[in-house]
């Protein structure tokens, strides 16, 4: 049975005045209106509850007994409510995102730059992140969207593609390779080269492309981030294939890109939602600004 908040609410009001009266008047109500929820109250638990002469109210038994009980049931729905009041306003003063670091460290800082200007007091929180942390965190909603790799399988979320970018060789700036405008993986063989983490969705996309034929390169060293593998091949101990955002992202001098065939590898980019989960306005606002810049960028 569901439970009669606004009957215990009468019961309480009458019981805690000792008057209909008193009580319509604290509840804002008729008598009637105030005689009308007790009778429900008290068909629905099939007790009576008050005694009432033409001079005062007493509690019955039943109601003795139930007097305390109400008042726990009503307390700890009051606090739930603050309590829920409480995150709302949170969450107003508050916005989370996911988004990957190759895309975090360049555009994400010029994007909330010009979000501050528009949301001025809102804090904003942003987990940069591997692609299936972003998709974890807007599965839980840490996050109200994601900006990601488009490979999420998650029937509990939507993917909405906003671009798509090549993986491309990254050498030092003296290496042979560099005079050359396109090399194949062929080319590789022997070279030493940088991978990241198998855990990350960027090697996964590399594996399933090369298939058996990865095993024929010599993967020397093995990071967990690109800007790692990145700062690897500064330093002229090793080749890395990377995202062409990772590659501007990390800001390094010396080093060049070579565009790789057969097979060519790209990646998709897109934002994650929560299926029928709406944005805040503020996300909403903010997704529009990073969408924008992605899709404008040189």
């Amino acid at each position: 049975m569901r439970i009669d908040f606004l009957g215990l609410e009468a019961f309480l009001s009458i019981a805690e005045r000792g008057s209909f009266h008193r009580a319509a008047a604290n509840l804002n109500l008729s008598q009637t209106a105030l005689s009308h929820r007790m009778r429900k109250l008290e068909d629905d638990l099939g007790v009576k509850l008050l005694v009432r002469t033409t001079r005062h109210v007493a509690l019955t038994p039943a109601g003795l007994d139930l007097l305390p009980k109400a008042r726990r049931i009503l307390d700890e729905a009051v606090r739930s409510f603050e309590d829920l009041r409480r995150q709302g306003r949170a969450q107003q003063e508050r916005l989370a995102i996911g988004c990957l670091p190759t895309i975090s460290i360049r555009y994400i800082p010029r994007v909330l730059a010009e979000f501050t200007k528009m949301y001025p007091n809102l804090d904003v929180q942003v987990f940069d992140n591997s692609a299936g942390e972003i998709a974890d965190h807007v599965q839980s909603g840490r996050a109200e969207f994601g900006i990601t790799i488009v490979s999420v399988n998650r029937w509990d979320l939507e993917v909405t593609e906003l671009l798509k970018e090549p993986f491309v060789l990254v050498c030092p700036a003296e290496h042979r390779f560099a005079a050359e405008k396109a090399i194949t993986w062929a080319d590789l063989e022997g070279q030493p080269l940088v991978r990241v983490s198998p855990q990350t969705g960027n090697r996964v996309l590399i594996d399933d492309a090369l298939g058996p034929r990865r095993e024929t390169l010599a993967w020397r060293y093995e990071v967990q981030h690109l800007s790692t593998a990145v700062s690897l091949v500064a330093s002229g101990i090793g080749l890395a294939v990377v995202p062409r955002l990772a590659v501007e992202a990390s800001g390094r001098t010396g080093i060049a890109t070579v565009a790789l065939r057969n097979p060519s590898v790209t990646r998709s980019l897109g934002v994650v939602i929560k299926r029928g989960l709406p944005l805040s306005p503020a996300a909403e606002d903010l997704l529009k600004l990073i969408s924008r810049t992605l899709r404008s960028r040189e």
